[in-house]
């Protein structure tokens, strides 16, 4: 039922709306599992390195631990593959039904993912992260009379399908299911339910991410000592101050030259969001608030509604600036550098398998993964690193992710003459503030269905 808004003043109940509104949009219970793992990641990763640094043979030891859980990785990446594209294309084709606003946004957020993804490469390149480590594959590096057991536990993990070809056959599929109109939506739709149960299995997995952090940062740390943890920290330092220009640079830029309104007032104009997605590492739990800002910052609602639910699938900026800084530095820790072209064949690949790639927390892993196993195999037992420090990451993609998609609905928004700069200008400005007590669940996150034909895509971005 929804309710009008309430009028300005009333103090203390309106400090208590404005608290409650602040957490729409993220269910308790989700919030709360989604902090814990996060926590027990963090700890496994310095008790890891802690025994790496104290007992180095015991860390040594540790390592099936991360073999296992890059195992399970592997285990599900052909199944998020294959149920993220062929929606994809569903999606895509849906956004491009209407019109000029659609057509617009899906241009867009494919030339700036490839532009973050490149700007990743470049970085990645330049400052080589994980070089010196020389990290082995877990076949090699392991062995003794442990081997048996190890084996027959890692053979009760099924094994990985062949991503390339499950890529092909996602794409053939979305696009047959696209060409049959209506009668292919039941098909969709039973998809749709099959990515629940894929998804659900992730979250199971990652719920073992701190386990197998444990395991193979205490390996890491064993085998190369400080070495480890700074290449790690200069990684994660690299990753930051990338997102950091990325925002205030390409973003900023591009928003001032086309809107000339300011970064840093979007900024602080979306900082509620910005807490709200630090607390949960996803950016979906502030979709409902993006939503409302973005309409009373002087945006349509059709560009609103076209722009940000699409955006979430496909505006993954962040994302990929990490897919490919992350894939370099496991090529680079593993003492396999890629070469351009494969470089060039890895950023091909990741511009399609990112799109709508981030269902659950750790999709983002199972991208990163498949992009490894489609070029080099064996690179994926490098991958215990990366499941380490992916955490400490997550909330910087999500930040980058989110402010991609507050910049783009502007954008679009001037692009189609369907903006009030003034508002936008007086709304950043702080001369118009947004009204917590306006973010009612009904007026702002389900109606008008179907001015949003990508809401039901909507994805966790991690």
């Amino acid at each position: 039922m929804a309710t009008s808004p309430q009028p300005e003043g009333g103090s203390a109940n309106a400090g208590n709306a404005a608290a409650a509104a602040t957490d729409q949009g993220a269910p308790q219970r989700k919030k709360d599992r989604t902090h814990w793992l996060y926590i027990m990641v963090i700890v496994a990763v310095f008790a890891g390195a802690a025994i790496g640094l104290v007992a180095p043979d015991a860390g040594i030891a540790l390592e099936p631990l991360g073999k296992a859980f890059v195992a399970l990785i592997k285990m599900i990446i052909a199944p998020v593959i294959f149920c993220t594209i062929v929606l994809g294309v569903g999606s895509v084709a849906k956004a491009a039904t209407v019109g000029k606003v659609g057509g617009l946004a899906l241009i867009y957020f494919l030339v700036m993912a490839t532009f973050a993804l490149v700007i990743g490469l470049i970085v990645g390149n330049f400052i080589h992260p994980g070089e010196g480590l020389h990290l082995q594959p877990y076949e090699e590096a392991s062995g003794g009379e442990e081997g048996g057991m190890v084996a027959f536990l890692m053979s009760l993990i099924p094994g990985d399908i062949p991503v390339l070809p499950t890529l092909v056959l996602a794409l053939l599929v979305g696009f047959a299911l696209q060409s049959m109109g209506k009668a292919g939506e039941p098909v969709l739709n039973g998809i749709k339910h099959i990515q629940a149960v894929v998804f659900k299995l992730m979250m199971m997995i990652m719920w073992a991410a701190p386990v197998g952090a444990f395991g193979a940062i205490a390996a890491v740390v064993g085998k190369t000592g400080w070495a480890a943890i700074g290449a790690m920290a200069t990684l994660m330092g690299a990753f930051y101050l990338t997102c950091a220009l990325f925002i205030v640079i390409v973003l900023g830029g591009l928003l001032k030259i086309v809107t000339g309104l300011n970064i840093f007032l979007l900024l602080k104009y979306l900082a509620r969001e910005f807490l709200l997605i630090f607390s949960t590492s996803s950016s979906e739990s502030a979709l409902p608030r993006l939503i409302a800002k973005m309409e009373h910052a002087g945006v349509s609602k059709p560009v609103v509604g076209i722009t940000v639910p699409t955006g979430y699938s496909f505006n993954l900026d962040g994302t990929a600036i990490y897919l490919t800084m992350a894939s370099l530095f496991v090529s680079s820790a593993m003492g396999m550098p890629m070469s351009i072209p494969e470089q060039i064949s890895l950023l091909v690949f990741m511009i399609i398998a990112s799109k709508g790639a981030a269902g659950v927390t750790g999709a983002g892993l199972a991208t990163l993964a498949a992009g490894l196993q489609s070029h080099r195999p064996e690179l994926l037992d490098g991958m215990g690193v990366i499941v380490g420090i992916d955490k400490f990451m997550s909330e910087c993609r999500a930040l980058t992710n989110f402010t991609g998609n507050a910049v783009a609905t502007l954008l679009i928004g001037k692009w189609t003459n369907e903006i009030d700069i003034d508002q936008a200008r007086a709304t950043l400005s702080g001369q118009s503030p947004f009204d917590e007590l306006s973010l009612e669940p009904e007026a702002h996150g389900t109606p008008a269905e179907s001015d949003r034909p990508n809401e039901g895509e909507k994805v966790t971005v991690s």
